[in-house]
Order: C-alpha cells, then sequence, then structure tokens
C-alpha cells in the first residue's frame, strides 16, 4: 500500500514525515534544507510508493494569508508540476509547531533538543499527518 507524506514547507528548512505502508502511524521522516526538498522528493518518491501529499498551509486565524502563505502557494504549483501523478492536499498548520514544542517538552527532551528548529519541522509535519490520518480514518 503507498504512504503518504506530509510537508511542513518553510522558507529555510521542511519538515517531513510519512506513513508507514498500511498507513497506521506517521513518523517524522527528515527536516531537510528547503532548496533541496524537489531533489529529495524525487529520490524518495523513486523508492517508495506514495499516493498523496499533505502540505500544510499556513494562515491567521481570520484565515487571512500569512507572511508565508504565498511560499506555500508557490511549492504546491511546483509539486504539481513535478508529480502530477501525485495528488496534493493542503491542510491546517495552525499551531503545529506549539504542538511539536509542547510534545518535545512532554517527551522530556533538554532544553537545547527542543531549541532544535529542524527537528520542531519535523515533529509538525508529524503531527499534521497523524491528525489527517484520524479524521479520515
Amino acid at each position: 500500500m503507498p504512504r503518504i507524506i506530509a510537508i511542513d514547507y518553510g522558507g529555510k528548512r521542511t519538515g517531513l514525515a510519512v506513513t508507514d505502508p498500511l498507513q497506521i502511524v506517521a513518523t517524522g521522516l527528515t527536516t531537510i534544507d528547503t532548496p533541496q526538498l524537489f531533489k529529495y522528493l524525487k529520490e524518495y518518491f523513486s523508492k517508495e510508493p506514495v499516493e498523496l501529499i499533505l502540505i500544510g498551509m499556513p494562515t491567521n486565524w481570520d484565515d487571512s494569508d500569512t507572511h508565508a502563505t504565498p511560499l506555500v502557494r508557490k511549492a504546491i504549483e511546483r509539486l504539481h508540476k513535478e508529480f502530477p501523478q501525485i495528488p496534493v492536499k493542503t491542510v491546517d498548520e495552525r499551531y503545529t509547531s506549539k504542538m511539536a514544542k509542547q510534545a518535545m517538552l512532554q517527551m522530556g527532551m533538554k532544553k537545547k533538543e527542543r531549541q532544535n528548529k529542524a527537528l520542531v519541522d519535523e515533529i509538525a509535519a508529524t503531527i499534521m499527518l497523524q491528525e489527517y490520518m484520524q479524521q479520515n480514518s
């Protein structure tokens, strides 16, 4: 069974999470420098079947755009262009970074580990993916 991949897209870094082949568990995959994202995805998709790409859509409380929304829209356009066979869905990413930091605290991570922004991005992608799976099961 193909996997689902989630993307927490950022200007500098992008967090990635993926389901297991049975789509039961979401796990952090990696955090990658954003300029390397599409190269990484091409390699990953050549090895692993993926049936859906989820990408976090940054919006304000009133659903207006944030400073990052145009970047994500451009990334979505490029995903459609480079991987036309894989559908792309947007998911609400409000508070996922905050939730990731809270999860790190609950896991007992030290302050220095919790300040690792790359890890926060990866956990945020995992949270988005887990929430999507819960809502669609």
